[in-house]
């Protein structure tokens, strides 16, 4: 067994005091001398105070984040802002402030539709780009709620995990896709040669659809029947999504249009504010324009 520090001895020293034990008598039994019980607790007020200012930033930032922030995303928001500080040190406070970032229940996993050989996968797990507007990818996902389902249909790119576009609808029907490819269209109408990568459903083996990708110069590619994996980027957002403003939140959102308004509000958030490791702990939007203004 390890010996106790000067600074666990003068802590030791000081609770003892607060019950009413002499000074002089404690220093004595534990062999330590008035300076250095007074230099070790000047060690301790001025560790107390440095992690005042660096706990207050650091409740700060995971509230902005609605407490979505984890260790990782906080010390990087932390670098950000000009903290010079380790990570260890961001999760040993946070620990002992008790503020713990989401971390997700599960991933989404979907298969809808017949088997068809609409189009082969091209993207076969390669997600790598070199730049935004090289590759895309869409699904759609169901939330249910008190008063009925929900699907979202957005699009991703690779590159930036950025959302493109989205369609909230209490169905999944074609108006959502169309909807979904013009908002799309209207926001980046020049995208020759893009692979936007899906998986069978009913909604991407569509004569609209194709056409549609086809009129803007897309290349079409699709997943392998029920296999996860070949899209797990848009499954990976989806978990994310669910797990950062839908469980243990649905009795928030009584109605579609309270729904609406809380997707809306935090894909703003994820493409303008989030933070993450693949966007070199920026924003994707933010990511984006750096990356086009390199390009």
């Amino acid at each position: 067994m390890r010996s106790a520090t000067q600074g666990e001895k003068a802590a030791l020293v000081q609770e003892l005091c607060k019950e009413g034990h002499r000074l002089n008598d404690l220093l004595d039994a534990i062999r330590l001398s008035r300076s250095t019980y007074y230099y070790e607790l000047s060690k301790t007020d001025k560790v107390k105070e440095r992690n005042a200012d660096l706990s207050s930033e650091i409740v700060a930032i995971f509230n902005e984040n609605r407490k979505r922030y984890g260790v990782r995303r906080v010390h990087h928001e932390l670098l950000n802002r000009g903290f010079q500080v380790n990570h260890k040190r961001v999760q040993r406070v946070m620990n002992q402030l008790e503020l713990f970032g989401k971390r997700p229940k599960e991933k989404y996993h979907s298969y809808k539709g017949d088997v068809g050989k609409v189009a082969d996968n091209i993207i076969n797990r390669n997600f790598s780009t070199e730049k935004p507007l090289q590759k895309w990818t869409t699904d759609v996902s169901q939330f249910n709620l008190s008063w009925g389902k929900c699907y979202i249909s957005p699009i991703l790119d690779m590159n930036t995990n950025e959302i493109i576009s989205y369609n909230l609808s209490t169905s999944p029907n074609m108006e959502q896709i169309k909807d979904m490819l013009n908002k799309a269209f209207e926001q980046f109408p020049s995208v020759q040669g893009l692979v936007m990568h899906s998986d069978q459903g009913w909604q991407y083996q569509h004569a609209f659809y194709r056409n549609e990708l086809q009129k803007h110069g897309i290349i079409q590619s699709m997943s392998r029947k029920g296999n996860c994996y070949d899209n797990c980027i848009m499954e990976t957002f989806f978990g994310r999504l669910k797990n950062e403003m839908f469980y243990g939140f649905e009795k928030d959102y009584p109605s579609f249009e309270a729904f609406s308004k809380a997707i809306a509000e935090y894909i703003d958030y994820y493409n303008n504010s989030r933070i993450q490791a693949k966007t070199k702990w920026m924003p994707p939007s933010k990511f984006r324009e750096a990356s086009m203004m390199e390009g």
